[in-house]
């Protein structure tokens, strides 16, 4: 949560109850979605210093510098706060061109089609890289 010691940028964001806000990382040059992240004040503020993508890990409960364990930094080339001040954007150069946690460009890989008419949820993009070899 901002505090008052905190720059006036931040004290403009409206961090959740939690002091969270979510974040969407979108490719810089083709505007797809790749993934949707946690920010706290920490991290928000991180990744403005150093403009490389920093998210709060909900599961780990501390900072996730994304790209730590895989390789696949995103290069933050803008920030950006919506209307409500309530979520972040950031535009970003995915190093390795792999967002997902399974290989994948994108987390946003599956689809929602309608198949022998009941819907279903259909995986349409490509794994790039077998997570296997991603984590160790």
């Amino acid at each position: 949560m901002a505090t008052h010691n905190s720059p006036a940028w931040l004290a403009e964001v409206s961090f959740d109850a939690q002091g969270l806000i979510p974040a969407i990382a979108q490719d810089a040059t083709t505007g797809q979605i790749l993934m949707v992240a946690w920010m706290n004040a920490e991290s928000l503020a991180e990744t403005a210093q150093t403009g490389h993508a920093v998210f709060w890990s909900r599961s780990r409960k501390r900072l996730w510098r994304k790209g730590e364990e895989s390789g696949h930094v995103q290069q933050v080339r803008e920030l950006r706060l919506d209307c409500d001040a309530d979520v972040i954007l950031l535009k970003v150069e995915q190093v390795g061109g792999i967002a997902c946690h399974t290989g994948r460009a994108s987390c946003f890989y599956r689809r929602l089609d309608l198949v022998d008419g009941a819907l279903t949820w259909s995986s349409v993009d490509p794994v790039l890289k077998d997570p296997e070899l991603i984590y160790k």
